[in-house]
C-alpha cells in the first residue's frame, strides 16, 4: 500500500511552507528514515523523511507553497528492493578512471577560449576573440543576422570597461522575474515592521582594535591547538556585549505589550549572511560561556546557515544582536533593530587611521562600532555608556575576565 507523506507542524505561528528541493526523485528507492526533501517556513529550513522504505512518488513540484498537512509525496512500501548489482574492482577502477578523465576535460573545456564554431562571427573576427580572450557577449555586433565583424571586436578592445550582465550581452533589456521565498517575505516584513514600530536611534564609536588583535597573534596558535577551533573578533565582542548587558538591563530588555520584559541572561543573537538571505541564530547564555565554547557556537551556527540546517530552536529568542558587515568591507553602517529587540550592535571593517593619543598622532586600526536602540525604551544615557563600556572591554582585553581594572581591584578602589 501507499504511505503519505505530508508537511509536518513545524511552529504555531506557522502555516505555510515552500519546497526547496527534491533531495530523492519519483521512482526511487528510498530507505525508512532517509532524507526524500528540503522544505523553508518563514523562520528556517527542515528536511523530510522517508516514514517506510519504498519506492517514492513526488506529488508537488520544487517552488511550490504548501500548508501544513498537505500530501507532498507517497512511497510504496510493497515495491521490492532494486538488486545492486556488485561489481568487481577492475570494473569499479575503470569507472573512477572515467570520472576522472570526465572531469579534467570539463576543466579543460571551461578554460578553453570560445571555438570560431560556436561564435556567431566572421573568421577574422573569431581569430582576434580566440586570440585576445574575449567574451563574445560583451562585444556588441553589427553584421547581418547578428553576425560579429571585426571592427565590432576592435570597438570593444578599444573601449574597454564595459561588461555585460552574466548570461546577457551589451545593451541588453532583460528582465527577470522570481518569486519571493518565505524567508525574503519574513525578512521584508520584520524590517518594515521594526522601522515602523520602534523609535530608533543609533549611536556611534570607534574602538582601538590593536590589543585584540595582538592578543590573538599571540595566543591564535595555542587556543587552536587546545580548543580545535580558531580565536576570531567575534568571541571577545560576545564577551564584552554580554557584561555591558549585564550592568545596562534596559539593552538587553524589550517591550511586551504594557510591560518591559527584563532578562537576566544574555541571548546573543548573530548575523549571519547566506544565499537564501539574513538569518540571525542565537548564542544561548553567553555570559555563562568561554571565549572556546562562544567560538565553537559562531562556527557551528555560521555551518548550520550555509548548509541551511538551522532549525526553529536556533532561530528563536535572541536578547540582543550583532551584525559583522565589516567583512563585505562596510566601514559605517545603521544597523536595524531585530526585533522584538531593544538594540543591535554593528562591528565595521578595521581600517588603518591616524588618531591623536596623549598629544602625539599615531597610526591605528580602529573600528568603527555603531548601536542601534529603540528609544522607547533605551535612554540616550544608558545607549552611550553601554556603547563607551563595550570599548572600554575591548580595548582592555584583561577586563573581559576581571570586569575592572587590576590594579583598583588591588587598591579596592
Amino acid at each position: 500500500m501507499a504511505i503519505e507523506i505530508k508537511v509536518p507542524t513545524v511552529g504555531e505561528s506557522i502555516n505555510e511552507v515552500t519546497l526547496l528541493k527534491w533531495v530523492k526523485n519519483t521512482g526511487d528507492y528510498v530507505e525508512r528514515d532517509e532524507v526524500i526533501a528540503e522544505l523553508e517556513s518563514e523562520k528556517a529550513t527542515f528536511e523530510v523523511n522517508a516514514e517506510k522504505a519504498g519506492v517514492l512518488t513526488a506529488n508537488v513540484a520544487e517552488g511550490d507553497t504548501l500548508n501544513i498537512g498537505d500530501v507532498i509525496a507517497s512511497i510504496d512500501d510493497t515495491a521490492p528492493k532494486p538488486v545492486v548489482e556488485q561489481k568487481t574492482e577492475p570494473e569499479v577502477k575503470k569507472k573512477v578512471e572515467e570520472k576522472k578523465e570526465e572531469a579534467n576535460a570539463e576543466i579543460k573545456s571551461s578554460q578553453a577560449p570560445t571555438p570560431a564554431s560556436v561564435v556567431k562571427a566572421t573568421p577574422v573576427a573569431s581569430a582576434i576573440i580566440a586570440d585576445k580572450g574575449i567574451n563574445p557577449k560583451e562585444v556588441k555586433p553589427s553584421g547581418f543576422t547578428g553576425k560579429i565583424l571585426k571592427e565590432d571586436v576592435l570597438a570593444a578592445l578599444a573601449t574597454p570597461g564595459k561588461k555585460a550582465f552574466e548570461g546577457n550581452e551589451l545593451f541588453s533589456r532583460n528582465e527577470n522575474a522570481q518569486k519571493m521565498t518565505n524567508l525574503r517575505k519574513t525578512i521584508s516584513r520584520r524590517l518594515v515592521e521594526a522601522k515602523n514600530t520602534t523609535a530608533m536611534l543609533t549611536t556611534f564609536n570607534e574602538v582601538d582594535m590593536q590589543p585584540i588583535m595582538d592578543t590573538r597573534a599571540k595566543y591564535k596558535d595555542k587556543f587552536k591547538e587546545t580548543h580545535g577551533v580558531n580565536l576570531g573578533f567575534m568571541s571577545f565582542f560576545c564577551k564584552a556585549c554580554a557584561i555591558a548587558l549585564s550592568e545596562w538591563p534596559n539593552v538587553n530588555a524589550y517591550i511586551d505589550g504594557d510591560q518591559v520584559l527584563y532578562h537576566n541572561y544574555a541571548d546573543i543573537s548573530i548575523a549571519v549572511s547566506t544565499p537564501r538571505g539574513l538569518t540571525v541564530p542565537v548564542i544561548r547564555n553567553v555570559e555563562s560561556l568561554s571565549m572556546a565554547e562562544i567560538e565553537k557556537s559562531v562556527v557551528e551556527l555560521a555551518a548550520k546557515a550555509r548548509d541551511s540546517k538551522l532549525t526553529t530552536e536556533d532561530l528563536t529568542g535572541g536578547t540582543f544582536t550583532i551584525t559583522n558587515g565589516g567583512v563585505f568591507g562596510s566601514l559605517l553602517s545603521t544597523p536595524i533593530i531585530n526585533i522584538p529587540q531593544s538594540a543591535i550592535l554593528g562591528m565595521h571593517k578595521i581600517q588603518e587611521r591616524p588618531v591623536a593619543i596623549n598629544g602625539q598622532v599615531v597610526v591605528k586600526p580602529m573600528m568603527y562600532v555603531a548601536l542601534s536602540y529603540d528609544h522607547r525604551i533605551v535612554d540616550g544615557r544608558e545607549s552611550v555608556s553601554f556603547l563607551v563600556r563595550v570599548k572600554e572591554l575591548l580595548e582592555n582585553p584583561v577586563l573581559l575576565l576581571t570586569q575592572k581594572d587590576p590594579v583598583k581591584m588591588l587598591l579596592e578602589l
